[in-house]
């Protein structure tokens, strides 16, 4: 298994950003089938050569809140999971962007939807085909990849949301009552600096209801979407509502609620195993 952590001036956030990007090397080798055999037998035909033109399913991974780039390949097994499959993964640094182009002129979603796609497919080989393209995230991340997945249908095949409980959401009443309460204003203040006005937030770009409503009239192809949640999770309510919504508007969705489970690690590395198992539709193949 590889692991590199890329860092570079992104164009879109106007910084230097870190990229973790983790590669299945484990299915390639340098040695013919002849030289493998003499070193170790038991993995004859069990990889293939290393190709200058080879590529990968990529899955995009969006941490979660407070979260770097480092945070979901230190505190789950999504190395292992990958590596079964031959899945590349890459996982940005998003400083609690909450994944969206700011009114104080972070272009979030302008970077994970354009520059890091352009870049992951330019310089790492990542496939550039849609049905090898996935979108997932756990807590704030995956609002993040929900937004992503409904705003950019063209670009992801699946996406997965994990625990998504702040950040873009279908219900427009929600945020609206969120942004218009003392709990953010007093505890986290970027929460309204980054989504603006309550009164400017109905329609604006990053107002998910009436994107996906277009998008399902206007039979562009959506996202298959799988949201999945902890029994004990806080955050509960919200994501069943997001999960309603789009089932109202006859999204390809399918809601998973895990019994027992919380808002942590031990929910979201379970769940990312049954992303790579079940969920993604995964060759297990270097394309």
């Amino acid at each position: 298994m590889g692991l590199l952590r890329y860092s570079f001036r992104s164009e879109a956030l106007g910084y230097h950003v870190n990229v973790s990007i983790f590669y299945p090397s484990s299915a390639f080798t340098y040695m013919s089938d002849e030289e493998m055999e003499k070193v170790n037998p038991h993995l004859k035909g069990m990889r293939a050569p290393y190709r200058a033109d080879a590529a990968f399913q990529c899955l995009y991974l969006m941490p979660g809140g407070g979260d770097d780039d480092t945070i979901p390949f230190r505190k789950t097994n999504i190395e292992r999971y990958a590596d079964k499959h031959k899945l590349m993964v890459v996982c940005p640094e998003l400083s609690d962007g909450f994944g969206i182009d700011t009114p104080y002129g972070t272009k979030y979603f302008t970077f994970i939807t354009e520059e890091l796609t352009a870049l992951m497919q330019g310089l790492f080989h990542a496939s550039a085909k849609r049905e090898d393209s996935f979108i997932a995230g756990f807590a704030m991340g995956a609002n993040v990849a929900l937004g992503c997945a409904i705003l950019r249908p063209d670009l992801y095949s699946y996406c997965v949301d994990m625990s998504g409980g702040i950040g873009m959401t279908l219900s427009t009443k929600t945020m609206q009552a969120e942004l218009d309460g003392d709990h953010f204003r007093s505890f986290f203040p970027r929460y309204n600096a980054t989504f603006g006005e309550v009164k400017d937030f109905p329609g604006s770009p990053f107002d998910l209801y009436p994107a996906a409503k277009k998008h399902k009239e206007d039979g562009d192809e959506l996202t298959n979407i799988v949201i999945a949640c902890g029994s004990k999770e806080f955050i509960r309510e919200r994501v069943e509502e997001d999960a309603r919504i789009l089932k109202e508007l006859e999204y390809p969705v399918t809601y998973v609620l895990e019994e027992g489970y919380d808002h942590d690690y031990d929910m979201w590395d379970m769940e990312l195993k049954r992303v790579c198992d079940e969920w993604l539709p995964l060759k297990d193949a270097i394309l």
